[in-house]
């Protein structure tokens, strides 16, 4: 069983990437934990969009 991780400060960019591992994945995905979190930066506010993908490789 292998992991692969995601972080991104935007959700098009993490769905591209996930998209693209999933693409290419020659294995069998167990499971996908998603989260997203956010705090303010002096008074810019920043979101941080990440995945695990938790999967077992051929």
């Amino acid at each position: 069983m292998k992991v692969k991780i995601f972080d991104f400060e935007d959700e098009g960019d993490l769905q591209n990437a996930m998209n693209g591992f999933l693409a290419d994945l020659e294995g069998e995905v167990v499971d996908i934990k998603y989260e997203v979190s956010s705090f303010l930066m002096g008074e810019e506010q920043i979101y941080c969009f990440s995945a695990m993908i938790i999967y077992y490789p051929n």
